[in-house]
């Protein structure tokens, strides 16, 4: 015997419930549920931004909110028109919970707790009279006159309308796929580098900002990079790896990057400083401290890579040392052979076709009563709040669309 509901959305993440709930409040009368394939709801909300849910980022004009989207740039100005960060933040304030911005423009709840989130979904779900079903595998999909058919590995179920929200799942996927809609090949979006190399080796936990380019691309970033155990990580490396993602699958993770350690100064103005330095500072040893604002154990190991000696002083510094260590300084080479998956992220670079996507309702172009939410589409954003901000305004615009 089937259960029937007017809506179901499989996925019970962030995309799945935010979706339930605003149809359920939206329309008091429907009957809806969550599908979730595992035996709790909510896993990746609760382990997200280092357990603290980074819901969203404090970026308020659509516009330059969409510029943080390697994959639906142009498809999000739209949505984010209609339900933005601005409006995330009023949105939970009405559920009972605050949210505060960091100095980054990334946004947590107040108490800097996931949990907080969590508990304000299922709070919502149950005052709405959501059924959260558990331990429930879609097995099959499939279009009837009027109705969708989902059968689980336990149940039946019947919708009237049916959302999907299930995220980056290839089984899914392919189940999509046999209704007809095209899945573009995922491959990993957000990940680090793993680099083996002598000017970094003792380094792990130093961070500085950087601008990291790959050697033969166009690929670019700036931002702060993080010196870890396997490599590098942080900001810039994260914010390549998504805008590279495609990119750098090609390349089997195996390539080289320039650094910047500067910044923005290039190797002239580089050279220009170090010869101030050789002038200003000639009595003292070059290797004991960075002349400027820099991380004091990563100048010495750059100073060494130039071919300095430990003891060499300023004044004695040669020429062609001089030009080395500017090099090391702004345009340093490093193999990347491989990648790590970012701890607080899985984000993939894949997923529906986003030409078959209608993104002023989220429906399948295909099916007029089937829609989508949060990644199961080819959306992804970098490292910040931005791929719950999708999340977000995905399951808005669903809502709204089913509720009229």
């Amino acid at each position: 015997m089937s259960q029937h509901y007017d809506v179901i959305c499989v996925g019970g993440g962030a995309a799945g419930f935010f979706t339930a709930i605003n149809i359920a409040e939206k329309n008091p009368k429907f009957k809806v549920a969550i599908l979730e394939r595992g035996k709790e709801v909510l896993t990746k909300v609760r382990i997200s931004g280092g357990g603290r849910c980074n819901v969203t980022h404090a970026c308020f004009e659509p516009n330059e909110l969409v510029k943080f989207y390697p994959r639906g740039e142009k498809e999000l100005k739209g949505p984010f028109n209609q339900f933005c960060s601005g409006d995330t933040i009023e949105w939970f304030e009405k559920h009972g919970v605050e949210l505060k911005i960091e100095e980054d423009g990334r946004m947590f709840p107040v108490s800097n707790s996931s949990q907080t989130i969590i508990d304000c979904f299922m709070d919502a779900a149950s005052k709405a009279g959501i059924k959260t079903l558990t331990s429930q595998s879609v097995q099959s999909l499939f279009k009837a006159d009027y109705f969708w058919k989902i059968d689980t590995q336990h149940d039946k179920f019947t919708a009237t309308k049916l959302v999907l929200s299930t995220g980056s799942n290839p089984k899914m996927w392919e189940m999509i796929a046999g209704l007809g809609h095209c899945i573009i090949e995922p491959v990993p979006s957000l990940f680090t580098f793993n680099i083996t190399d002598k000017r970094i080796k003792e380094l792990p936990g130093v961070s500085t900002w950087a601008t990291v380019k790959v050697k033969n691309t166009k690929l670019e970033a700036t931002g702060p990079l993080l010196v870890t155990h396997w490599g590098m990580s942080g900001p810039a490396i994260l914010k390549l790896s998504a805008w590279g993602a495609r990119i750098l699958a090609e390349k089997k993770y195996q390539f080289a990057i320039s650094v910047n350690w500067l910044n923005d100064m290039d190797l002239a103005e580089a050279e220009n400083l170090l010869k101030k330095y050789k002038q200003e500072e000639a009595k003292k040893q070059i290797s004991k401290r960075a002349p400027f604002d820099f991380p004091n154990r990563l100048w010495e190991n750059l100073v060494l890579a130039a071919g300095i000696l430990v003891e060499t002083k300023w004044a004695d510094l040669s020429k062609m040392q001089m030009k080395n260590l500017a090099e090391q300084l702004t345009e340093g080479t490093y193999q990347v052979s491989g990648k790590s998956t970012f701890k607080d992220e899985f984000v993939t670079a894949g997923g529906i076709d986003l030409k078959e996507v209608n993104f002023k309702t989220m429906q399948s172009k295909l099916h007029d009563t089937l829609y989508f939410a949060g990644e199961v589409v080819n959306v992804d954003a970098i490292t910040g709040g931005f791929n719950f901000q999708n999340a977000w305004t995905s399951g808005f615009i669903v809502a709204n669309s089913i509720a009229i």
